[in-house]
């Protein structure tokens, strides 16, 4: 793995200030959240749950602004929340994934992360465990696919939105790599009546451009989505190359 850049010295000088703020704030919005959403899931069952869910993703966002850093979306078209969803874009960070949450919230999204992440962090596990997200073990093959194929007979049969990044890791120069098959191929193949939505990030990657402390300042990371897919349109090898190229046609190099 390369080694990250050294940041200037004038911008270090207010990246150090900046950055203990900003994971202090993270750290507490977490923390604060962690019993409001167990709360909300008791007493309120799913769609209180969602709420809270929906507004700790928008404070996680504007949380970036103490880092001089805006998060843009950018969107000209329309989405039906009655229809399943597969939201499929490229990986550069952690910090992309509160804003997708945020921004496609009225899809009612999901996500398939490791399973790593289903403990041990307060808020972000406990949502994983029981918002109706997948948690897959990277190195047991047949646990992942099985585990993809409940999440995405779940997001047919209640309407919810499956986000996947088919490279599998995150980017860290902002550099796309290859597009993995399997987990698009199983989500398409239960989930026939979806939606795909291909999304392009950029600029996520330069948060943790010198490294994770300090984080970089003044970033705009862009969310940008594309003509929507029908999957029961097009064979899964006609859908998977116009994901990909047009997912990887509006990133930034």
């Amino acid at each position: 793995m390369s080694k990250h850049k050294k940041m200037p010295i004038r911008k270090r000088l207010l990246a150090y200030p900046l950055s203990v703020l900003f994971y202090f704030v993270y750290a507490l919005l977490l923390c604060i959240f962690h019993p409001i959403q167990w709360l909300a899931l008791k007493l309120g069952g799913y769609q209180a749950h969602k709420k809270v869910v929906d507004v700790l993703n928008a404070c996680l966002v504007y949380s970036l602004r103490i880092l001089g850093t805006r998060v843009t979306f950018i969107n000209k078209h329309q989405f039906n929340p009655k229809e399943p969803h597969i939201i499929v874009s490229n990986h550069q960070s952690t910090h992309e994934i509160p804003p997708l949450g945020w921004f496609f919230r009225e899809l009612h999204p999901k996500f398939i992360a490791k399973k790593e992440l289903g403990k041990g962090i307060p808020s972000v596990s406990f949502n994983l465990k029981y918002g109706g997200s997948a948690l897959i073990d990277r190195k047991d093959a047949r646990q992942s696919l099985s585990a993809i194929g409940f999440f995405a007979k779940y997001i047919e049969e209640n309407r919810r939105a499956g986000i996947i990044f088919p490279e599998g890791t995150r980017s860290r120069d902002g550099k796309p790599k290859r597009f993995s098959e399997n987990g698009l191929k199983i989500l398409t193949k239960f989930s026939r009546s979806s939606v795909i939505i291909p999304v392009t990030i950029n600029n996520s990657w330069k948060l943790w451009e010198y490294g994770q402390f300090p984080m970089n300042i003044g970033i705009e990371m862009t969310i940008e989505t594309h003509e929507p897919i029908r999957v029961a349109d097009h064979s899964f090898e006609e859908l998977f190359q116009k994901i990909e190229t047009n997912v990887k046609s509006k990133i930034h190099q």
